[in-house]
């Protein structure tokens, strides 16, 4: 999701410094755009143990997915999302360029906890999106989704590879 976020520190292009690639996984209907989706697992948003909503994901997990992220894609399934997954724990900038939809950027650390949340982030933009802290992923959703289903900084996360 921030598909053009740039690694700061270690060279990832979409979301923190490389820049995403598609992966391996079943393609999904994406009508508008030129790239299509993958529905590669699905990541669960947990408070206090408690399930609270359940999303299908898109794993960018290679330099030229986390490279590629969102780059050039005109819309967003509901419910879906793009997590960046790094070798490391470390802290992280994305950036928004060739990126045309707005985003939500989660900040995830490697025991799975959102770290911080930047909400409603400008598409078009080389303006660096930093990590208030370590992070170990990223998931990108459209813009106002961690709003409207109340997710908050400290809420966790889990998911699954299919």
């Amino acid at each position: 999701m921030l598909s053009t976020l740039i690694l700061l520190g270690t060279g990832f292009g979409c979301a923190s410094g490389d820049r995403p690639s598609a992966g391996a996984g079943s393609a999904a209907a994406d009508t508008t755009g030129s790239i299509p989706y993958r529905v590669d697992g699905s990541l669960d948003f947990l408070r206090d143990g408690e399930l609270l909503k359940t999303i299908e994901i898109e794993i960018a997990d290679t330099d030229s997915a986390r490279t590629r992220g969102m780059m050039q894609r005109e819309s967003i399934p509901a419910d879906w999302g793009m997590l960046f997954i790094f070798p490391n724990e470390q802290e992280r900038g994305f950036w928004m360029a060739n990126t045309p939809k707005a985003l939500d950027l989660m900040f995830i650390d490697a025991d799975s906890t959102i770290g911080n949340i930047a909400r409603y982030v400008q598409p078009m933009s080389a303006e660096t999106i930093p990590s208030e802290g370590p992070a170990r992923f990223v998931l990108e959703v459209e813009a106002g989704y961690t709003e409207s289903i109340g997710i908050l900084e400290g809420d966790r996360v889990r998911w699954r590879r299919d």
